[in-house]
């Protein structure tokens, strides 16, 4: 049992991680898959030993806390996310579930409509007129966004009446801020004649655009939004989901009316899954998957929601992007934690419109599993069309001159002696004064998810920690100013401001405090 705990408790930390990573910074380190592994995996073992299940646990909530720089907005009605499904049996799976929960032989339709790559949204409408809008955030609390959503032409500043049905009093409606794809690839050629980064992916320069302190910056940002959905409305009520979409396009707001179909049977769903994933290319945008909705807004109230995810709606996922390269070597990290990661150097691959240089290889008996070897031809995705992953290699490829990868038997950063947790698959340094393990625990206690202590990059922990000045989180709350002057390339503003910033995160919450 003591192990089981230590399992799901390392599951729970490795998941608020890539929540904030992915929710909060845009900046996801994993594959959607990878992520979907981890999250199946605490599930199975919180369904196995119910007892061990917490308030905090991500299957029992959205996503990460949103991070600070703009004003919060509490969302009415929480903005969750859909489970996923990567196989037609899920499909048929998620049809058999609701039908059991139901109880009723009554037939009932289904919509399907694709699924877009971009930020979600809510827009609040008060008599007409666009008041509030917000980001998802971590689904109970996103950030301001008003001045910048209103910045988007497609997005009415009022709405208007084409239709019978009144504008009702109150309207949360949700959707999805994205960038087209020539448009992404047009800000793209204008920021490298500028020499400015390009954008990895229209995703990110979605959400980069939308998050922008000065509003101006977005305006100048070729963004667009469809519509999906509502939170909260008053007045006369819709009978189905497609009628909903309607109503809102004869309100004045864009959805993306032509691709949403109704399906009378659970294989009708399928197949028209099956039509949007093999002409995903012919959208003028990116779209990563297929969204399935109970089409009864009767139904779907009765129905209700999980504590994650509603009932009566489902995400079917898009098989990823893939590309063959090749291995050049293995090296392993070390994490916060100990655990050491195998990390595979790959021959730049384009993949989706990124530029893919490395691999994670997750462990030793992934690799093993994988006959996954140094020198090896293999195919890398990036899963959810966002993060590259090692799939498998390509033995038939193979010239004689690949290299087996093993595992070390001491750290590569402080040199002790490895041992194994968690049956054996993943191997750790044990010493909790190791440069690397402080060095990525440091990291993490410093970050927005954190303690948000901002001024301390990678060369001035670098400097603290060769000089013996910092060998834990706690020892950054004695630093003196006297001490960080001393260090290269830092002067006075520069010491200042990281002292204040010191000082100034001893303000924080218990949730956060527990997190770092």
């Amino acid at each position: 049992m003591e192990d089981v705990l230590k399992e799901i408790e390392s599951l729970r930390e490795e998941i608020r991680h890539h929540n904030y990573r992915y929710y909060v910074l845009d900046d996801p380190e994993i594959s959607d898959a990878e992520y979907d592994r981890l999250f199946r995996r605490l599930l199975e073992l919180e369904q196995q030993h119910p007892d061990l299940i917490t308030p905090d646990s991500p299957t029992q909530r959205v996503g990460a806390e949103p991070q600070e720089t703009f004003t919060e907005v509490k969302h009415r009605i929480p903005m969750l996310s859909l489970e996923n499904s990567f196989h037609d049996q899920d499909i048929r799976d998620f049809d058999a579930r609701i039908k059991r929960f139901l109880k009723d032989p009554t037939p009932f339709d289904y919509t399907v409509e694709p699924k877009i790559d971009g930020l979600a949204v809510e827009l609040v409408y008060e008599k007409g007129a666009l008041t509030v809008a917000s980001t998802r955030g971590d689904g109970f609390v996103g950030e301001n966004v008003t001045p910048n959503i209103k910045t988007i032409l497609t997005v009415p500043l009022t709405l208007i009446e084409m239709g019978k049905r009144p504008i009702p009093d109150l309207l949360e409606v949700r959707g999805e801020v994205y960038m087209e794809t020539e448009a992404f690839e047009s800000l793209n050629r204008e920021r490298i004649n500028k020499n400015l980064p390009v954008f990895a992916n229209p995703r990110n320069a979605a959400a980069g655009s939308l998050r922008q302190l000065n509003p101006r910056i977005t305006a100048r940002r070729p963004l667009n939004m469809f519509c999906y959905g509502v939170g909260e409305i008053s007045g006369d009520s819709f009978d189905t989901h497609y009628e909903l979409m309607v109503g809102l396009q004869e309100w004045g707001l864009r959805v993306n009316r032509p691709h949403i179909r109704v399906c009378g049977t659970i294989e009708e769903v399928i197949e028209y899954c099956h039509y949007l994933e093999e002409h995903r290319e012919d959208f003028p945008f990116e779209i990563d998957g297929a969204v399935i909705k109970v089409n009864s807004l009767a139904l779907q109230a009765r129905l209700g929601h999980k504590a994650r995810s509603p009932r009566w709606a489902l995400a079917f996922k898009f098989k990823p992007t893939q590309e063959t390269t090749r291995i050049l070597r293995i090296d392993v990290q070390v994490g916060r934690t100990g655990a050491l990661t195998p990390v595979a150097h790959l021959e730049p691959v384009e993949i989706g419109g990124v530029t893919v240089k490395r691999a994670t290889l997750h462990n030793e008996d992934e690799i093993n599993r994988k006959d996954i070897r140094e020198g090896d031809t293999v195919i890398v995705q990036r899963a959810g069309d966002v993060i590259p992953e090692v799939v498998k290699s390509i033995p038939s490829k193979r010239t004689g001159q690949e290299r087996r990868f093993v595992m070390p038997t001491h750290c590569p950063s402080c040199g002790t002696k490895v041992v194994k947790r968690g049956d054996e698959k993943i191997s750790e340094c044990p010493n909790r004064r190791c440069p690397g393990r402080v060095k990525e625990a440091l990291k993490h206690f410093i970050s927005k998810g954190a303690m948000n202590i901002e001024g301390l990059g990678d060369k001035i922990m670098a400097q603290l920690l060769d000089r013996g000045m910092v060998t834990e989180a706690a020892d950054l709350y004695h630093l003196r100013y006297e001490d960080l002057i001393r260090l290269d390339k830092i002067e006075h503003k520069s010491a200042t401001n990281l002292l204040n910033a010191i000082e100034g995160s001893k303000n924080t919450t218990l949730g956060k405090f527990i997190l770092a």
